[in-house]
């Protein structure tokens, strides 16, 4: 079975920019949610 890295090339800048945006906006809300959290205590 041959894979066809083609695909695997035009894929991964696509999949390196979604972690990264997941990544960033993730740590932005874990320290909204940390501040909301410690808000209500």
């Amino acid at each position: 079975m041959d894979i066809d890295f083609r695909v695997a090339i035009v894929l991964a800048p696509i999949a390196v920019a979604a972690g990264w945006a997941l990544f960033n906006i993730g740590a932005a809300a874990l320290r909204q949610l940390q501040s909301f959290l410690n808000k209500e205590a």
